[in-house]
């Protein structure tokens, strides 16, 4: 049952928090749409950006315990069981404060990269700001799915309108793919819908589900959930569309957009289909592993810069993906503490490739060599997200890999060696362009009149920089923060698995037919049946 609305709303004395984080850029939008003057629209946006941070400030005030805080709950449709719950727990708390930090940083780097209906370029930017809390604070599937497809419409348009020479092909792409993943992820929602009678996540985690049912749910999950983050080969609509997409757009679908997918199998997939996820755990490590590879093979043969930048993308979702079906504490959180550092770096050097672009008017790297000589601050901020993008000790990079690679070695010494090859091509790739921009032979002759940083390239890209350096040397606040919220959702994970009998249905000839759960079974079945403990068919829960 839905707690009563009392409780929920005592849990916090702050105001509704979640609810105005989520719906002060929609206001703040609709305040821009009298504005005529390109400049005062920048300016009105970055006020508002920066409200929106300090609005999020009594999320500071999250306690590192279970369950979910900052709890709202309101009737919405009560004869469809719909309720508008919102809440966030140590899974989704750095998601927010990701998505919320990422819409001033946006702004500032879009100040003169966006010179054409500058107004409704800001309006998507707001509007994408909305969503990306929303998908991150719902509690109600419906409400959920409601803020995932009102991502889609602004994304495309920011693509479609202002994106590079091939943006119609790169936007058609990733509405079709994002589209193709929502349909199936509302037949999800449905199913549960029927089967676990109601919408509440909180009530769905904590059901138990035929082994049937989950898994054709989680097949219906893998797809939506594998699009979003993108995993190989689901992968192809993400080079395009960061090609194309104006700096703000790369940042927001690197820093936010792909973290719905990988939330999405840690808040739907491991609690509601446990036994499911264990069955397609292989499969799942396989692919990851192959992304880690793939993304960084087809990374280091790249000349355009922020194509390089997006197949990495592919590679570091890899190890988010890989450390959650691991099914461990250190894989876990180290896959969340991945998401969380993977925004923060590769949205600042797509802020810098926006930078760099609008110097040089190309993204190739042999039309930017030798920046070193004219730029040393623009390549002291790029050295150092790039050593960060690569896992270098002590950077925010480090931490979350090293934890990934550890719970892969602790699983087996097979998996831990197949993952060495990313990470060492992920050195290669960023090392081949960092060196070639910073040393390369011949500097570009304009570069002589190109500027260093400027104030407000100073401004977004500072905060950035301090994160990587705060997260790769003080990590235990963050990683304390979340620690309580995955190890309860190991730990139900656990059970729900080891409360199962297996049985293996075997024909007269004694070959198994098939393996099957007590409670798929209507009636005894009529072959002779072997009863064994459960066994998962997949890596060992820990």
């Amino acid at each position: 049952m839905v707690p009563p609305v009392d409780t929920l709303m005592d849990q916090t004395s702050y105001y509704p928090v979640l609810t105005v984080l989520t719906f002060f850029p929609v206001l703040a939008a609709i305040i821009l749409a009298p504005i005529k003057s390109e400049i005062r629209v920048r300016q009105v946006t970055l006020i508002a950006s920066i409200l929106e941070v300090l609005l999020a400030i009594p999320l500071l005030g999250f306690k590192a315990e279970t369950g979910f805080q900052f709890q709202e709950l309101i009737p919405w449709a009560e004869g469809w069981g719909l309720n508008y719950a919102m809440g966030v727990d140590g899974i989704s708390i750095l998601m927010v404060w990701l998505s919320v930090l990422t819409l001033p940083f946006c702004v500032l780097c879009s100040w003169t990269y966006i010179g054409r209906r500058v107004k409704e370029f800001h309006v998507c930017l707001l509007l994408m700001t909305t969503a990306c809390v929303g998908v991150f604070s719902a509690l109600d599937l419906v409400l959920f799915y409601v803020f995932w497809e009102a991502l889609l419409i602004p994304m495309y348009l920011m693509i479609a309108i202002w994106g590079g020479d091939e943006k119609r092909y790169a936007s058609i792409k990733f509405f079709l793919y994002t589209l193709a993943g929502s349909t199936l992820l509302l037949v999800a929602i449905v199913a549960l819908r029927i089967s676990g009678g109601t919408f509440y996540i909180p009530e769905l985690m904590v059901k138990g589900f035929s082994y049937t049912f989950q898994y054709w749910i989680f097949l219906a999950f893998f797809i939506a959930f594998a699009i979003k983050v993108p995993m190989f080969p689901f992968h192809t609509w993400l080079p395009a569309a960061h090609v194309q997409a104006p700096s703000a757009g790369s940042v927001i679908l690197a820093a936010v957009l792909l973290k719905m997918g990988t939330y999405g199998f840690l808040r739907f997939s491991l609690p509601m289909c446990p036994l499911a996820s264990v069955h397609f755990a292989p499969m799942m490590i396989a692919i990851s592993v192959a992304s880690i590879i793939y993304g960084g093979a087809i990374a280091l043969g790249q000349n355009d810069i922020k194509k390089l930048i997006a197949y990495s993308s592919v590679a570091h979702m890899g190890f988010v993906t890989l450390g959650i079906f691991l099914f461990s504490p250190e894989g876990v959180k180290g896959a969340i503490f991945q998401m969380l550092n993977h925004g923060i770096i590769t949205g600042a050097l797509f802020m810098m490739i926006g930078a760099v672009y609008e110097r040089s008017h190309s993204r190739e790297i042999s039309k930017n060599l030798g920046l070193g000589k004219y730029l040393p601050h623009f390549m002291l901020f790029w050295g150092l997200f790039g050593l960060a993008s690569f896992g270098f000790p002590g950077t925010n990079g480090f931490v979350g890999e090293i934890l990934v690679i550890l719970a892969a070695f602790r699983e087996s010494l097979g998996l831990g060696l197949a993952v060495i090859p990313g990470a060492l091509l992920a050195a290669a790739y960023i090392l081949k362009v960092t060196l070639k921009m910073a040393w390369g032979e011949p500097p570009s002759p304009e570069g002589k009149g190109w500027a260093d940083l400027k104030k407000k390239e100073w401004a977004y890209l500072i905060i950035p920089a301090a994160l990587v350096i705060y997260l790769g040397l003080a990590p235990t606040r963050v990683l304390g923060l979340i620690t309580p919220s995955v190890e309860d959702t190991l730990a139900q994970f656990k059970a729900k698995n080891e409360s199962v009998n297996v049985i293996y249905l075997t024909s007269p000839t004694g070959k198994p037919q098939g393996l099957f759960y007590e409670r798929d079974l209507d009636a005894p079945a009529a072959p002779p049946v072997a009863t064994r403990p459960a066994t998962p068919a997949s890596p060992e829960v820990k």
